[in-house]
């Protein structure tokens, strides 16, 4: 299928509401910034597994600074009269998401980091490949941004890294139908009160991997093949892994 060429000069740069982003997708300080995600990640891991095994801090610290970071944009939301219903709600997929890193990097929780695992680093990495940015680069809102969802993908890297966490036989199966429930709930929501969260009745203004799925619906039922198919990779290893033991 060939690919619009609308979707490709799109991709070059991001634009917010009309106003330069000044953040050029794919360029030097975009790199910087997804090359940093995995790189923290591993850094991380090595020095969990040099620490007494039990060891908990760093992991209590990165979900204590994902909240903390939470707290202070819906306090910079408030403070500007951004923060109002319906608009500005936590129910975006990555919003999700990002609760149930937290919540797996306080517990290990292994039925919350089946989830966890890979609507971060399936779902949230997309987000920082083509980040939906609503004011200019760099900005407080746009700052959080990156810390957000960088620190999402890569305590859930973390985690794995430092053997702390790995997903289960049938994770894949169990994220799929989370990610259904969670979707028709967010859907509702954007049919009730016009919304459009998950970007579930139109695609992000700005340029994302959307642009080359084509139009609504049909954007939507490719993302759901698109999801199956990234759990499939991500659950790869650690099926062999399993398979090796055996």
């Amino acid at each position: 299928m060939a690919i619009p060429a609308s979707a490709l000069i799109r991709y070059c740069g991001i634009t917010t509401h009309g106003r330069s982003a000044n953040l050029h997708l794919l360029w030097p300080a975009h790199f910087l910034i997804l090359g940093a995600v995995p790189l923290l990640a591993a850094i991380l891991a090595a020095i969990q597994r040099r620490l007494s095994p039990g060891f908990r801090w760093l992991r209590i610290g990165l979900a204590t600074t994902l909240l903390l970071d939470s707290a202070l944009y819906y306090g910079y939301l408030a403070t500007h009269g951004q923060f109002a219903f319906p608009d500005h709600l936590p129910l975006e997929l990555c919003d999700f998401t990002l609760c149930l890193v937290v919540i797996a990097l306080f517990t290990l929780n292994p039925a919350i980091f089946d989830l966890a695992y890979y609507g971060a680093v399936a779902g949230t990495s997309m987000a920082l490949l083509t980040p939906d940015l609503w004011e200019p680069f760099p900005s407080w809102p746009t700052i959080q941004f990156f810390i957000a969802h960088g620190l999402v993908v890569t305590s859930a890297l973390y985690l794995v890294w430092s053997r702390q966490a790995r997903p289960r036989p049938g994770s894949i199966a169990r994220a799929m139908l989370v990610l259904n429930i969670y979707v028709a709930i967010a859907g509702t929501f954007d049919l009730i009160f016009k919304t459009n969260y998950i970007y579930l009745l139109a695609k992000p203004q700005n340029a994302s991997l959307l642009d080359f799925l084509g139009g609504w619906p049909w954007y939507i039922a490719a993302s759901e093949g698109i999801a199956f198919g990234l759990f499939l990779l991500l659950y790869l290893p650690f099926r062999q892994s399993a398979q090796n033991k055996t």
